[in-house]
């Protein structure tokens, strides 16, 4: 199993990292299968929430009117992160966005490995309809009762990652070397029944 990483999620204004702004960053940081460390922030966006938006998150302009900008939070999650390898769930959104903003703002991405969950589950399991993260939280029987704020997402994001990770345990892959190994082999996969799974 992975001796340490950081789960992050973040929520936003829209789908183009471009265009839309980050709303708010969540991230937990694990070591030994424990929680150790949590990281968690509203970011005014400096542009108005769209309704359809606001439906989804929860996120109101009220809610980000007096919250610090991007690139006043960037610095500190930076620090927050070190060298973690990060997880995420669907994680090329959000370190899209990430990468984005500290190149728009520091001139420079992020170094981090990451490791998707989305995409390890691909790995993991063949016979589920969906991989989106409530249909994946559903069947493991992971209670999320806010989605789309960051901060229940990412700890949803954790206890799927450690099923996962127990998973692979199981089957040999049990070193951070293995795991990484097989996450980044793209012909790999272990293509269990969930039915052996749970």
């Amino acid at each position: 199993m992975l001796e340490r990483y950081t789960v992050i999620d973040i929520e936003t204004t829209g789908l183009n990292r471009e265009k839309d702004q980050i709303t708010e960053i969540a991230a937990l940081r694990v070591e030994g299968n424990r929680i150790i460390e949590k990281f968690e922030t509203l970011i005014n966006p400096l542009i108005k929430i769209p309704a359809e938006i606001t439906q989804i998150t929860g996120i109101t302009d009220q809610m980000v009117k007096k919250q610090p900008t991007i690139s006043e939070v960037l610095p500190k999650f930076k620090e927050f992160i070190k060298n973690d390898i990060l997880v995420a769930h669907n994680s090329i959104f959000d370190i899209g966005f990430l990468n984005y903003n500290y190149s728009k703002y520091y001139n420079k991405p992020l170094e981090n490995k990451d490791l998707c969950t989305l995409n390890l589950a691909k790995k993991l399991v063949s016979s589920i309809p969906s991989y989106r993260l409530s249909s994946l939280c559903n069947y493991f029987d992971i209670k999320n009762d806010n989605y789309h704020r960051a901060m229940a997402d990412v700890y949803a994001t954790t206890k799927l990652f450690l099923k996962f990770q127990a998973i692979m345990h199981n089957n040999g892959l049990k070193e951070d070397q293995d795991i990484l190994k097989f996450y980044q082999d793209p012909l790999a996969k272990l293509n269990l029944s969930l039915t052996i799974l749970i």
